[in-house]
């Protein structure tokens, strides 16, 4: 028996085995954001298509070739336009997590995190006993809370407001019978900016059947951002809290407040 031959792995370094631990990552992480989305069928045709025109290259089908590599040629700038949505969510993702461990730091280090949360909850209050209030009378609702406000985009597509949050103009708002009570509130350093905003809906095929419109753009605009929404069913009553593209259901008034208080 011959010994094993290594010299294939002579000229292997450790910066070759981390390109390889940081391209396993960063697969992995693209494949997290796209997973139950379209964009999974999509990313399939396309290696599909890739391998066809392989197929055919080898086989030295010039016509076919042909048509293939015209396509293929384009291919980057296609998949820039496809996948717009998804390298989108995947900078905001990279973006949001450096600017949470930087402000982490900062807080840290000067100590002013213990009366920060304690101004916080006076503010988050309000918003709590409002949604307790809705999920009573079973009053749908949907509040958006974006750390930057967009002016073209939510200013556009709801009503200005822009008014300190207090729980009974929160209950005006989404009264069955407000003129604003569809759309979605959008709220910006705890001050309700828009109300009857539009939103963009969630493609992800994962989602139970039973979500409506409601569920759906409140999952939306958290995979086109960094938003983080909340959503009282209209016909369940039911809480829920989405953030990333995920939702957390039949939350209660207190879940609610702690998971506000983490994220806000």
């Amino acid at each position: 028996m011959q010994g094993l031959d290594f010299n294939l792995l002579s000229g292997f370094r450790w910066f070759d085995f981390i390109d390889i631990l940081l391209v396993a990552i960063i697969i992995y992480y693209v494949y997290s954001l796209i997973k139950g989305t379209i964009a999974v069928n999509i990313l399939i045709g396309v290696g599909l298509f890739y391998g066809i025109y392989l197929v055919v290259k080898q086989l030295e089908m010039r016509l076919l070739t042909e048509i293939f590599g015209g396509f293929i040629s384009v291919g980057s700038i296609a998949l820039i336009v496809v996948f717009q949505q998804e390298i989108r969510r995947f900078l905001l993702h990279i973006g949001k997590n450096i600017s949470m461990r930087r402000k982490k730091f900062i807080w840290s280090f000067f100590g002013a995190r213990r009366a920060v949360e304690g101004d916080r909850s006076e503010l988050i209050k309000p918003i709590v006993e409002a949604c307790r209030s809705l999920s009573k009378s079973q009053t749908g609702a949907l509040l958006v809370f974006s750390r930057h406000f967009d002016e073209e985009y939510y200013q556009s597509s709801g009503e200005y407001i822009d008014a300190p949050i207090s729980k009974r103009l929160l209950e005006s708002i989404f009264f069955k019978n407000s003129p604003l009570h569809d759309g979605a509130v959008v709220i910006v350093d705890f001050r309700i900016m828009t109300a009857s905003s539009v939103l963009p809906l969630s493609d992800s095929e994962d989602l139970p059947p039973q979500f409506g419109l409601r569920h759906r753009a409140a999952i939306g605009v958290t995979e086109v951002s960094e938003a983080v929404s909340v959503i009282v069913s209209e016909e369940t009553g039911e809480i829920s809290f989405a953030k990333d593209g995920n939702v957390n259901m039949n939350l209660s008034a207190d879940e609610l407040e702690a998971i506000l208080k983490e994220e806000l």
